[in-house]
């Protein structure tokens, strides 16, 4: 902790809830700016692109741009771009997320059945919504079925919105990984790249970099993995039964992001 240079953010549930900032986040999020520390947001959001966010939290008085942003849907077109490059991909969204998906070729086969002349390459899921109907789960299915790869941003079972916890998409790609007899690639978090691209970003080692995060698995324990410092929050999708049964412990417990200050003063030279 006395090398901290950087700090990884989750958003949803762990600055906003439902895009509305949770109590002292805003000034948080500014103190650590003035500390001069890094910061980079990282979220497996995918109903929003990069400016949008970025628009969102500005309005919100959170002080940040675009480039701050590190999101599952920009990693995944990186993802495919070197492991799957020219693929032809069939995208089950929830949300617009094309202009972050560069150079990636998306097939509209929302109309269209599973024949094998209309398979696409890769089948990539993203969030979870209204697009989840029988209808597209069994389309992606019978591409599946034809030799289409999985490819999913994340595994996130649910979130926390003003309303509750809501299902999401890793519940249907589970039925998917079954009924196919795959398994899904993960571009999003827990995958060690997407902390990885992070670092790469602002330019420095998983020693030097802080977590933050309300998902004690795909946030905490996954950055923990690669040698970042995990700091859980009592916000968001936190759940005290979650917490008992996960699979390691944090490095850190605090109630809100809002305390996260401290404990940077109290572990940082000077």
């Amino acid at each position: 902790m006395e090398s901290v240079r950087a700090v990884l953010i989750d958003i949803d549930g762990v600055l906003t809830v439902s895009w509305r900032p949770l109590p002292g986040t805003v000034e948080a999020l500014r103190e650590i700016r003035a500390s001069g520390l890094g910061v980079a947001l990282v979220t497996n959001t995918t109903s929003r692109t990069r400016a949008s966010i970025a628009a969102t939290l500005g309005e919100a008085g959170f002080p940040v741009d675009a480039e701050d942003i590190l999101t599952a849907p920009a990693v995944t077109a990186a993802y495919l771009a070197d492991r799957h490059p020219g693929a032809r991909c069939s995208l089950l969204n929830s949300g617009d997320i094309a202009e972050d998906l560069v150079g990636i070729t998306l097939l509209d086969d929302s109309e269209r059945d599973s024949h094998t002349d209309t398979v696409p390459d890769v089948v990539v899921v993203g969030g979870a919504g209204p697009e989840f109907g029988y209808a597209a789960l069994n389309r992606a299915f019978g591409h599946l079925q034809h030799g289409a790869r999985l490819i999913a941003m994340h595994r996130n079972l649910y979130w926390r919105t003003d309303r509750g916890l809501q299902l999401d998409s890793g519940a249907f790609l589970l039925g998917l990984e079954r009924a196919a007899r795959t398994e899904a690639e993960i571009t999003g978090k827990p995958a060690p790249a997407f902390f990885e691209t992070a670092l790469a970003r602002l330019g420095v080692g998983p020693g030097e970099a802080l977590m933050v995060g309300d998902d004690i698995e795909s946030d905490v324990l996954a950055a923990q993995r690669t040698g970042i410092t995990g700091v859980l929050v009592r916000t968001g999708k936190y759940q005290p039964e979650s917490h008992r049964a996960a699979s390691g412990e944090p490095d850190h417990v605090l109630d809100s992001f809002a305390d996260l200050p401290a404990l940077l003063h109290s572990a940082t030279p000077g």
